[in-house]
């Protein structure tokens, strides 16, 4: 009786062109607004609300059910919920799974996220696609006047730096006992195959710019020493680490706003090798004087063609970014490697010179396809040499 009252609450999902949704209120009682964006992955919406890249949007999973697996203590990206609202066609109050341990509706009323069920999401996505993401507000409070007066007063998306409020404030080293994702490698690791204790691990500086853990348990997985390092490490803080290696995290929001930040990459290059993975891909191609643009409506979902240039392979990625690299912009050495198949945007730099590899994609899926671990052994492979 309790979660039928609490569904029974109406609320209002109020995009800035004036559109409106109306459905059910769950998950904490309060008005949100955010970047209204939809995610096209049929599983990991765990996965998805603690992604950092989701900070300052409100999430809008394309599967029509959601919280059906319940919430479990494993599948976090981040230490808490990132997004800042949830709209779904249909919440399940009742999860059926071993692992679970609290509802999606507990999960969400813990951290303060509103969220709102009932709503046509296929409707709401063609739109996003038809006229571009855009803000919104949800709220459980406000009348559909009062959300519209109080949406224009708010600050959008592409005017905050979301980095420096979802990086760590302190440096640490990810522990091999930390909750770990299972079965994500098959081969063992580096370790494994020469006999506990008998490989030297590599050290892997991390720069946190909306880090997701399952980079740090695949580079845990394949025999490294990961240390998580803050956004706002000087490059000369980060080389005294006296790392083998550097990996450039995803993160949210508009990179032309992260200009201190590609200047530490820059003093960077040539430094170490380094991977970059989403906003880090294009904080390199900023740091190495490329431009980056705002997409329609961004890649976000677990099902994204991707063409090496290489080999001409096809590889299903998991995306969730709304800029990309501008193609024609690329200078200091940087040429594609990878293209998108659904738009040709940019997927993939590398260097002429310098051990340098970036994807706009994320490789440690989480949500989404495998497919795409190998090129994290691919930069342990420059590590090394």
């Amino acid at each position: 009786m309790r979660v039928k009252e609490l569904m029974a609450k109406k609320a209002i999902l109020l995009l800035e062109d004036g559109s409106v949704y109306e459905g059910e209120a769950f998950g904490a009682r309060t008005t949100t607004y955010g970047e209204v964006v939809f995610d096209t992955s049929m599983a990991g919406y765990q996965e998805m609300l603690t992604d950092p890249s989701f900070a300052g949007q409100i999430l809008v999973p394309t599967y029509p059910l959601i919280g059906n697996y319940g919430i479990n203590e494993s599948d976090f990206e981040s230490r808490q919920i990132q997004v800042r609202g949830l709209a779904v066609r249909e919440h399940c109050p009742h999860p059926s799974h071993w692992q679970s341990t609290r509802t999606l509706h507990e999960f969400l009323l813990a951290y303060s996220i509103p969220g709102i069920s009932g709503i046509d999401t296929r409707a709401l996505t063609r739109h996003l696609r038809s006229a571009g993401v855009m803000m919104g507000i949800l709220s459980s409070e406000m009348t559909v006047e009062e959300a519209s007066e109080e949406l224009k007063a708010l600050p959008r998306y592409d005017s905050v730096n979301f980095v420096h409020q979802v990086s760590t404030e302190k440096a640490y080293e990810w522990q091999s006992h930390a909750p770990a994702a299972a079965n994500l490698i098959s081969s063992p690791s580096k370790g494994e195959e020469k006999g506990e204790g008998e490989a030297k691990q590599s050290h892997i500086a991390v720069i946190d710019y909306g880090l997701k853990y399952n980079i740090l348990r695949i580079l845990s997985l394949l025999g490294c020493q990961p240390t998580a390092i803050p956004c706002t490490a000087s490059a000369e803080d980060i080389l005294a680490l006296n790392s083998d290696g550097i990996v450039l995290s995803p993160g949210p929001g508009d990179p032309a706003l992260l200009g201190d930040i590609a200047d530490t990459v820059r003093n960077l290059i040539g430094k170490k090798p380094i991977m970059g993975i989403c906003l880090g891909h294009q904080l390199i191609g900023k740091a190495l004087g490329a431009k980056t643009f705002k997409l329609k409506f961004g890649h976000r979902g677990g099902n994204h063609p991707v063409r090496d240039l290489a080999t001409g392979r096809v590889y299903i990625t998991a995306q969730n970014h709304g800029y990309a690299v501008d193609a024609d912009t690329l200078k200091g050495g940087l040429e594609v490697s990878h293209i998108n198949l659904n738009d040709g945007t940019v997927e993939g730099l590398r260097h002429r010179d310098f051990p340098i590899l970036s994807i706009q994609y994320h490789s440690e899926a989480s949500p989404g396809p495998l497919d795409n671990m190998y090129l994290f052994e691919r930069f342990l492979e420059t590590v090394g040499s």
